[in-house]
């Protein structure tokens, strides 16, 4: 028996519905003695989870190199406190802010293009104060075109350019940090739905099938690394709210955002449904058009508790 198949157990109902296995959920020693893992998963508080998901992955420093200039990308886009499920959870991206310091980052910047109210929604998501106790000014909403610049999407389907924030074409990391939750036109929205928040026109995604200008763009800005917060999930009527949560009180993290959004999606149920991720039109784009795998089941998904 090779390890993977050591590590996988049956988890109910979903094998039948979706198809595949999850890995059993590992002691942090035990998750320690392999390789990284392609996705992990990690239960306990939200910002130990966050810590830990990235140790296990190789650390901050396997994607952070002294004076790199990071973006991280959270959801911070409605005037809503954090118990709402509609943004990414303040104790997570102050840790995500914290280790990729701890890296010698040149410059982090933590950006957003807000739905709502920009004052608002950094003051009730509690995102600003969370990084302003680590460094003043640098968690944002930009919304004037000035802080964009024009650009060409080469491997466009639907969509063959826009204008991108001049700090994320720029910057040597892109680290995509979203809550986990339910879009009521992409079916979730998780890493890859989250970069449209980077763009000035989002309208334009909208004017022909959402999934796949989802994909072009990830084709122009795809993360190199995403931690997704799943300390609550909005399991319906997202992006907004209000809906029906659930306090998984997990943190996902892959080198591969694709397979990062595979597994958020297989974990939890949709609106009282399981759903694999080739149900989710952006996934299943993704992995087609070699963005990143959603075969969760042949990857090596490890699960801890704290």
């Amino acid at each position: 028996m090779n390890r993977r198949a050591f590590l996988k157990i049956p988890v109910g109902g979903l094998l039948v519905t979706a198809g595949f296995s999850l890995p059993s959920v590992l002691t942090p020693a035990l998750a320690s003695a392999a390789a990284p893992p392609d996705v992990a998963v990690v239960k306990g508080s939200p910002a130990a989870a966050a810590r830990e998901a990235i140790r296990l992955l190789g650390g901050m420093e396997r994607f952070v190199r002294p004076g790199d200039r990071v973006v991280i990308k959270p959801n911070m886009s409605f005037a809503h406190p954090p118990e709402n499920a509609t943004n990414t959870n303040p104790e997570v991206v102050r840790e995500v802010l914290v280790m990729c310091k701890e890296a010698r980052a040149g410059r982090v910047l933590v950006l957003d293009n807000a739905l709502q109210n920009p004052e608002l929604s950094l003051s009730r998501s509690g995102i600003r104060d969370a990084c302003d106790s680590v460094e003043k000014d640098i968690c944002k909403h930009l919304q004037d075109i000035r802080y964009y610049k024009e650009a060409g999407i080469p491997d466009g389907k639907t969509m063959t350019s826009n204008s991108f924030m001049s700090d994320v074409l720029e910057a040597d990391v892109l680290i995509a940090v979203p809550i986990c939750k339910s879009h009521n036109g992409a079916g979730v929205s998780l890493s890859l739905k989250g970069q449209m928040g980077l763009i000035y026109d989002r309208h334009i995604m909208h004017r022909g099938y959402l999934s796949t200008a989802i994909v072009d763009l990830c084709t122009r800005i795809k993360p190199d690394l995403a931690i997704i917060d799943a300390s609550r999930v909005l399991t319906n009527n997202g992006p907004g709210g209000p809906g029906r949560i659930i306090t998984p009180g997990e943190v996902i993290a892959s080198a591969d955002p694709v397979s990062a959004d595979a597994v958020a999606v297989a974990s939890y149920e949709w609106s009282g449904q399981k759903l694999a991720p080739r149900n989710v039109g952006y996934i299943r784009e993704a992995h087609e058009r070699g963005l990143g795998r959603m075969d969760i089941e042949a990857l090596d998904v490890r699960r801890v508790m704290l």
